[in-house]
C-alpha cells in the first residue's frame, strides 16, 4: 500500500491466477484487509467497498483500488467479470473518496 499525489491509500486488487468468484473475493479479503464478518458476495464487496469505516486506516485521504492481471478472470468468466465492474462502478457512484481503476497490460 502507498498513497498517490492526491494523498488517496492506492491498493492493489492482484487478479492474477483467478479465474472464479471465491477467489476474487479471497482476493479482495486480502487486498483491502476486510472484516471476519465479509460475507464473500457481490452485495458484501460493493457495501465494503462503500463503506469508509471498514477502510484501511491509512484511507482517511480517500481509497484508490488498482485491479491488475484481471483479463484472464474476464476472459474465463465473463458474465461475473461483468457483475464484479458493476460492483465497482456502484460502489464510486456510492463513495466519491472510491476510485477503481483496471490496469492494461499485464500478463493474461
Amino acid at each position: 500500500m502507498s498513497k498517490d499525489l492526491a494523498g488517496r491509500l492506492v491498493v492493489t486488487l492482484d487478479l492474477d491466477g483467478v479465474t472464479d468468484k471465491a477467489a476474487l473475493m479471497d482476493r479482495a479479503v486480502r487486498a483491502l484487509a476486510l472484516p471476519d464478518w465479509f460475507g464473500r458476495n457481490w452485495d458484501a464487496l460493493a457495501d465494503s467497498l462503500s463503506d469508509l469505516s471498514v477502510w484501511p486506516e491509512e484511507a482517511e485521504g480517500g481509497l484508490l483500488v488498482v485491479v491488475t492481471d484481471w483479463q484472464g478472470y474476464a476472459k474465463a468468466r465473463p458474465e461475473e467479470w461483468e457483475t464484479a465492474q458493476k460492483v465497482f462502478s456502484q460502489a464510486m457512484r456510492r463513495t466519491p473518496a472510491l476510485t477503481v481503476a483496471l490496469a492494461l497490460g499485464g500478463t493474461s
